[in-house]
């Protein structure tokens, strides 16, 4: 009698637990399917279709029907490099403008690259966040290594883009200044200062996408900055790119022709 009991009781167990697994396994495949289909639609998980990118060059396109819709006489388009070029190119095109490059470098905190405490540019601009280096403590000795490090690099850039071509004369010229995006947009506040001090005539700041803030801040510098996106919380441009490959001096140089 208790072995016949048990017998059942085993029998029963063992029959949950295979309708247990196999409704594991249904959910588990609907799940892996659902996957896919997202990843495939929007080309990445956790990042809304509203703002995505499927690349840098979708993202000047829809930025240069934003642009086609103003009156801007005899532009010259401006990308920052090296993520700027391509968004740029879409534009120039579009617009039937010339395409150039403006050099500009941030000088990240040490340990802390992707911070910026400051940046330097084309036409010998330099511009610090004191408040955040102060709280970073770091001392002048170190920044100067950072801006040495960086002017090197400019410098080398300059030479390797331009390829012996002089830089465009920006004066009494509209310019549309471009980059795949901006966190804090120190880079591009050095670009407008150097740009004011070439007497370019008006600056317009384009971006497909930055936080509310930055925009808001550029806006007292630049004549205007056009935006696509603002999304919050920001999280980063590469966020809002399905592919953010980084570009190489080749590729830039390939893309202005050079």
């Amino acid at each position: 009698m208790r072995s016949h009991v048990c017998s059942r009781l085993y029998a029963a167990f063992l029959g949950n637990a295979l309708e247990r697994a196999l409704v594991f396994l249904l959910f588990w495949g609907f799940g892996l399917v659902f996957h896919r289909l997202l990843v495939s639609h929007i080309g990445c998980v956790g990042k809304p279709e509203y703002v995505i990118f499927a690349d840098r060059a979708e993202a000047g396109k829809q930025l240069a029907r934003r642009l086609a819709e103003q009156e801007y006489p005899s532009p010259l388009v401006l990308a920052l490099p090296r993520g700027g070029v391509p968004v740029a190119r879409e534009v120039a095109r579009t617009l039937g403008a010339p395409l150039d490059v403006f050099t500009v470098r941030k000088l990240g905190a040490p340990g802390r690259e992707e911070l910026a405490v400051g940046a330097i540019s084309s036409g010998g601009v330099k511009v610090l966040n004191r408040d955040a280096i102060a709280e970073l403590h770091i001392n002048e000795a170190v920044l100067a290594q950072i801006i040495a490090r960086e002017q090197a690099e400019l410098e080398r850039r300059e030479s390797v883009y331009r390829h012996g071509r002089p830089p465009v004369d920006v004066s009494g010229h509209t310019v549309l200044l471009i980059d795949d995006g901006l966190a804090t947009g120190a880079s591009m506040y050095a670009a407008i200062l150097a740009l004011r001090a070439a007497s370019a005539k008006r600056i317009v700041v384009a971006v497909p996408v930055a936080p509310e803030e930055t925009v808001a801040e550029l806006g007292q510098y630049a004549d205007e900055v056009v935006c696509l996106n603002t999304p919050r919380p920001f999280r980063g441009v590469g966020a809002w790119y399905a592919d953010f490959t980084q570009i190489s001096d080749d590729e830039v140089r390939e893309m202005l022709g050079a």
